[in-house]
């Protein structure tokens, strides 16, 4: 069933964890969440893998890919590949762990990821990704979308823009998650290609207007809630990705103004934090280290008095190898302490 989720944080490789979207949950319940990037020959190989006397293994293998807690949906399992056969396998295995929908890269710009053949150099090959998607679609009943740029290298004319969502958009793509920015794939490292190809807007709108019946969400450069207030004017979801890292209580009215949930209780540093104790306790307790958690919290203080010495002790506490969540309990308190 197609979903029109409005407002997203975008899949983020070493940001979007299961801790990072857990802590994104304390600041918006309805918005839709992603996971890092997830290989699809890495699934095929770990299910493979094996026989019934590595069966434990293999689970605890795909329990760090997949896992999530409840608290986190809804959320999409990003796939990267391009062999239609291991992407519907995926699909299957993300249905099978609860998924709401999942989503295909093709827009990476990263070598590593171009060597495997799949991100953004797909673009230039919007039949394969066509088949990808129908393939996907065809595993399971869970929604399919599509993350993707304006275009790559010197093929980033709106035509063409146009003829790979066209191509794609028959074989089953329930939303276009449009980057706008192109990527440039040799010369360009993927931090470069989110800053220096130029923003073009425009493009995605124009993009709309012209398949007024597909789903089209804009990706990059959003920075504060009225700027996605204003772009969804016109466009159906709009994209979040570092901003939402970096700036994290940035996006706390996002709940009341984008999805008109009624008002929750103030959103601040230390009820963020807070509200991560019982996961840090779940998680502690089933052998996890603290700091994993914990990394994602220097953005929490961004503007609070003390913010500097509040995240140096939380950074000591939580590095020592016996940590629990007593630790956040610890933080939260002495945020209360100071109003935040």
């Amino acid at each position: 069933m197609q979903q029109n989720y409005r407002f997203s944080v975008a899949p983020m490789l070493d940001c979007t964890d299961r801790h990072f979207r857990v802590l994104m949950r304390q600041i918006s319940r309805h918005c839709l969440l992603y996971t890092e990037m997830v290989v699809a020959r890495a699934l095929h190989h770990i299910s493979q893998d094996g026989g019934s006397s590595r069966l434990g293994e293999r689970q605890q293998r795909l329990e760090r890919l997949l896992g999530f807690a409840p608290i986190e949906r809804p959320l999409a399992l990003q796939l990267g590949g391009d062999d239609p056969a291991l992407l519907a396998q995926a699909t299957r295995l993300a249905a099978d762990w609860g998924y709401d929908e999942v989503n295909l890269n093709v827009g990476c710009p990263s070598e590593k990821v171009q060597q495997g053949r799949f991100g953004a150099c797909l673009m230039a090959v919007p039949e394969q990704v066509a088949r990808c998607v129908e393939a996907m679609a065809a595993a399971s009943p869970l929604p399919v979308t599509v993350k993707h740029r304006i275009g790559i290298d010197n093929q980033d004319s709106y035509e063409e823009l146009l003829t790979f969502v066209d191509t794609v958009a028959g074989s089953g793509a329930q939303r276009f998650a449009v980057h706008a920015r192109k990527a440039w794939l040799a010369g360009l490292d993927p931090k470069q290609n989110r800053t220096i190809p130029p923003l073009r807007w425009d493009l995605v709108q124009q993009l709309k207007r012209d398949r007024p019946s597909l789903m089209i969400e804009l990706n990059g450069g959003l920075e504060q809630l009225n700027q996605c207030r204003q772009q969804l004017e016109q466009l159906d979801g709009v994209m979040v990705g570092r901003a939402a890292y970096h700036h994290p209580l940035r996006w706390a009215a996002v709940d009341g103004d984008i999805f008109a949930a009624p008002a929750a209780d103030p959103i601040r540093a230390s009820s963020v934090v807070r509200g991560l104790v019982p996961h840090a306790e779940r998680w502690c307790s089933s052998g996890g280290r603290l700091w994993p958690i914990a990394r994602h919290l220097v953005h929490v203080v961004e503007g609070v008095n003390g913010a500097r010495p509040w995240r140096a002790a939380l950074s000591r506490a939580a590095a020592a190898p016996d940590a629990g969540a007593e630790v956040l309990e610890t933080a939260a308190r002495q945020l209360e302490e100071r109003g935040h």
